[in-house]
């Protein structure tokens, strides 16, 4: 299995989605929903790994997420 971590998590742009969506006053079920409607196969367990930083996210998956949440892609993966 491939371990990366950046300062003890999986993701950089966890913490970022929990910022915008936090930001937009909805929940990670109802980002989940939203992902889903754009076409991304997610649920609100994979939304709070990502928060968390436990969960890699694909380039597929900051797509939808810069989208949904009205960000760019910088937004969402500056550190």
């Amino acid at each position: 299995m491939f371990i990366n971590k950046h300062q003890g998590k999986n993701n950089l742009c966890g913490t970022k989605v929990a910022f915008y969506r936090k930001q937009l006053k909805i929940s990670q079920r109802e980002l989940a929903s939203r992902l889903q409607l754009s076409g991304l196969d997610i649920d609100k367990n994979a939304i709070q790994r990502i928060e968390a930083g436990l969960r890699f996210v694909t380039d597929i998956e900051i797509v939808h997420l810069q989208k949904v949440l009205g960000v760019s892609f910088a937004d969402l993966l500056e550190i």
